[in-house]
């Protein structure tokens, strides 16, 4: 690895520097500030510190001030002191003392370092350099590509959008925040969540029991929903986004990577108008059926739910698209169904664990920038088919390493009616039942929440709704949907084992 690491920053140096004698340039740099800043560094204690986040040995454009920067980069990972002696005997065991021009360099470095006060604009200004040059590298192999006979286009244009947001990845700082600096924000928060209805600080979904216990969805978490097929994941995210646009005006983005968008307003249709599937698609309605299907779509003709069904789509195409969607319709939630089906195009990764990783990773780092949850669904292993008890776990998740690890909240839909269990450990009827099984709470409690699932309407709803009936289309035979019946329990624990 550490090969292909000096091969790629010799190519890369090469490529710079062939892009600038094409336009008779220099390459982007700034010679006087890399002294100055290199000096500060020998001159003054604990100045390393203040750079060592932006900066890395690449980002120096002269090849000696790279070799004297990585030798401070080892001293200090070392917890040794940082001066002109110090570099000079690190040099020397990397055999690069004679190559930077001895210790008088060094010397000659340390009368640049007069003062520490700019040094964070001076690393600034190398690190904006160290960009453009890598913009250039990248341009120059976008270009060359381009000029290529048998080119894919599309999957130039995918290494294009991933290189430019790895950049940008790069590219932001966080920097420390002082406690007090958050607490107003906080404040306000709560004063927000004291004006709602139940004291909700996220997202509500119309589901009493499931709101009651996340608290809503929260702003800035990565929330992962896994199951396995048949179970209902789709018709899940979609019960939800349609009760979060409709019941609470929250506007949605759904990412469909498997389905198309009619298919999927086609699922939202047979939810809202509560009339079976089977007769939808063959479009056989009696008269008060077509008016129950145009009276209660209403809603959907006017929700603020957002689909964009790319297939295979990148992740930095998700997130260029994200941020457009929160630009221009303020969009609260992104549903993505569902991540194995994404890919993280035109990034470096070594096997589909680490693309995972990557993908993850990214998802997380758009919910922080965004400040809205997003939810992503995932496919379980085929491990859970094998075992006696079927309830998922965490270890059943693909790729499970970085995706629970990335998490703020993981959650799976289990049926055990599906697996021929009728009744739950309190003799309750597991008839039309699908249990909630929240096992990862980063910020809140762990267990089970149980909801109808009513699979003619591809439709989840609050447990203590009438259980549906497959009744004729006779008009006297049509019934609303919502009358109570026994409330479900719900078994919760205050354990958070993460």
């Amino acid at each position: 690895m550490a090969t292909e690491g000096k091969t790629y920053k010799k190519d890369a140096a090469a490529a710079v520097e062939r892009a600038g004698k094409d336009l008779g340039k220099l390459p982007p740099q700034a010679l006087e500030v890399e002294k100055a800043l290199l000096g500060a560094l020998l001159t003054y204690k604990d100045a390393f510190s203040v750079v060592c986040e932006l900066l890395a040995p690449e980002s120096f454009y002269h090849k000696n001030h790279q070799y004297i920067y990585e030798a401070m980069r080892n001293l200090s990972q070392n917890s040794q002191p940082i001066d002109t002696l110090t570099v000079s005997e690190e040099l020397k065991k990397g055999k690069r003392l004679d190559a930077i021009g001895g210790f008088p360099t060094l010397m000659e470095l340390s009368e640049f370092g007069t003062s520490a006060v700019n040094i964070e604009e001076y690393a600034e200004i190398i690190y904006n350099k160290f960009l453009a040059r890598d913009l250039i590298r990248i341009s120059s192999k976008i270009e060359e590509q381009a000029f290529g006979e048998e080119t894919d286009i599309k999957s130039l244009l995918e290494y294009a959008e991933g290189q430019i947001f790895e950049m940008n990845q790069r590219r932001v700082k966080k920097e420390v925040t002082k406690v007090g600096d958050v607490v107003t924000e906080v404040i306000d928060r709560i004063k927000k969540a004291a004006q709602q209805e139940g004291g909700f600080t996220g997202l509500r979904t119309s589901f009493t029991k499931l709101d009651k216990m996340t608290n809503g969805w929260q702003p800035s978490t990565l929330n992962i929903i896994a199951a396995r097929p048949a179970m209902g994941k789709t018709a899940f995210v979609l019960s939800m986004a349609k009760n979060m646009a409709v019941d609470h005006k929250y506007p949605v983005a759904i990412f469909s990577l498997e389905m198309s968008n009619l298919e999927l307003v086609n699922r939202l249709v047979i939810n809202a108008s509560e009339i079976e599937g089977e007769k939808i698609k063959s479009g056989r309605l009696s008269t008060q059926e077509w008016e129950q299907l145009y009276t209660k779509t209403k809603c959907i003709n006017e929700a603020p739910i957002f689909i964009d069904d790319t297939a295979n789509i990148s992740v930095s195409e998700l997130t260029t698209k994200a941020r457009r969607l929160k630009s221009e319709h303020d969009i609260q939630c992104i549903i993505i169904d569902y991540l194995q089906l994404m890919n993280a195009s035109g990034m470096n990764y070594g096997s589909r664990e680490q693309e995972v990783s990557i993908i993850s990773r990214s998802l997380k780092g758009l919910a922080k920038e965004l400040d809205i949850p997003v939810i992503a669904l995932s496919q379980l292993n085929r491990g859970v088919e094998s075992r006696e008890e079927k309830r998922p776990q965490l270890s059943d998740l693909r790729e499970s390493g970085a995706i629970e690890q990335d998490a703020d909240m993981v959650v799976f839909i289990h049926r055990p009616e599906y697996y021929k269990i009728m009744t739950d450990a309190e003799g309750n009827s597991n008839e039309g039942i699908a249990e909630i099984i929240i096992a990862k709470h980063r910020s809140g409690s762990v267990g089970d929440v149980r909801l109808r699932f009513t699979k003619e309407l591809i439709k989840f709803s609050n447990a203590n709704e009438t259980p549906y009936r497959n009744y004729s289309s006779s008009a006297t035979n049509f019934q609303e949907f919502g009358s109570k019946t026994n409330d479900m329990p719900i078994q919760a624990s205050s354990e958070d084992p993460f």
